[in-house]
């Protein structure tokens, strides 16, 4: 029996409505709370700003918040990374997050000036402010995006993401709603470039938004740096463990030489569910997305779920038995050996490193203050 040739895969003919016809621009929801923005904010922005030129249109920044003076300086850093104009949302019920009044101004203003594509940090809030003005908006959502394009021939927008427990990667596009959303982990996308000189014009709206009307109240706020959690996503330095550490007990030669190093601790996701490292401290898709200096990965296999929570990293150092592990491929530096038997002399070998650029630099203050005097 002859095996008959596959048919080509046709590319599906998306068809916009046409009351999303006059969508057009692409937005980024500038996340900020108590005077700080979040830094992927930032990131989206750079990334919103290729497809923006791609597109043909304005980039915007969407600032919703209290009235406060400060808010100047917050449009001043959009437009520095990128921003054309910055839609402005201020009311006293905006002053802390709350899903249901950001809500209604994402809402609002979709609604009024209709972009075709809303970008949002996968933070904790984002994810939570996204779900719901999708569902307001009856429209798709991408979640936990690594990658975005677009396809000019219909002005879509190409999300990509990994699917299957992180065995494949798929692209999603939205067919026929607007405006296309999507979400970003933080360090996913690299931070842009800041330019000062730059400007952008500011377009203010109301909100039409009662207190009484708001079911939830803020009591209290923690910040991050009080919360007694990880920082992984913001980290230089990670050493992070795989289950090729073996046992729970072996991710203290991680924590040392993490200490001797100033690090951050890292696990994968089978680490994770064995019980060897808490939850905050896994990376890759279904965890932290990282983009530090330096990552070391010991007993990681590099598998694509993990591979996308830290490819972003400056330098890679992977340790691990076999020699045709999948991490060696996108590693910078690969060390084939029992990482049981690595780790304690890597943390011998940077503490000996450290010791004497500390005594050298600590020699060089002494001469200069000598000379000073």
């Amino acid at each position: 029996m002859t095996d008959l040739p596959a048919k080509p895969v046709k590319k599906p003919k998306r068809v916009l409505p046409e009351r999303f016809v006059p969508y057009k621009g692409v937005w980024v929801f500038i996340e900020h709370e108590h005077g700080h923005v979040h830094p992927v904010s930032w990131e989206l922005l750079g990334k919103g700003r290729e497809l923006a030129d791609k597109l043909g249109v304005d980039l915007a920044g969407v600032l919703i918040g209290a009235p406060d003076p400060k808010i100047n300086a917050l449009i001043d850093d959009a437009a520095a990374y990128g921003a054309d104009l910055c839609y402005l949302m201020q009311d006293q019920v905006l002053h802390d997050y709350r899903n249901q009044p950001y809500t209604a101004a994402i809402t609002t203003l979709v609604n009024t000036y209709q972009p075709e594509i809303l970008l949002l940090g996968a933070t904790t809030q984002g994810r939570d402010l996204a779900g719901s003005v999708a569902t307001t908006r009856l429209t798709g959502l991408t979640a936990d995006c690594t990658g975005l394009e677009i396809d000019l021939s219909d002005r879509s927008l190409l999300s990509s993401r990994p699917t299957f427990g992180g065995s494949l990667m798929c692209t999603i596009v939205n067919l026929a709603t607007r405006p296309q959303m999507a979400t970003v982990r933080p360090r996913v996308m690299p931070m842009p470039t800041r330019d000062p000189s730059r400007k952008c014009r500011v377009i203010e709206h109301p909100l039409e938004l009662a207190e009484d009307k708001i079911v939830t109240k803020v009591t209290s706020f923690i910040p991050d740096s009080k919360a007694d959690k990880p920082q992984l996503a913001f980290a230089d330095y990670i050493v992070a463990g795989g289950r090729g550490m073996a046992k729970p007990e072996n991710f203290d030669l991680l924590f040392n030489l993490a200490k001797t190093l100033g690090a951050e601790i890292g696990a994968s996701r089978p680490a994770v569910h064995a019980g060897w490292a808490d939850n905050e401290r896994q990376v890759g898709q279904s965890g932290k997305t990282v983009r530090p200096k330096l990552y070391i990965a010991a007993g990681i296999s590099g598998a694509v779920q993990h591979r996308v929570g830290m490819e972003g990293a400056d330098v890679i150092a992977a340790i691990n038995v076999d020699a045709n592990a999948p991490i060696f491929q996108f590693s910078n530096y690969a060390l084939i050996g029992n990482a049981l038997e690595i780790l304690p002399a890597l943390q011998t070998a940077f503490a000996r490193r450290l010791a004497r650029t500390r005594a050298r630099l600590a020699a060089e203050s002494a001469t200069n203050g000598k000379e000073n005097a």
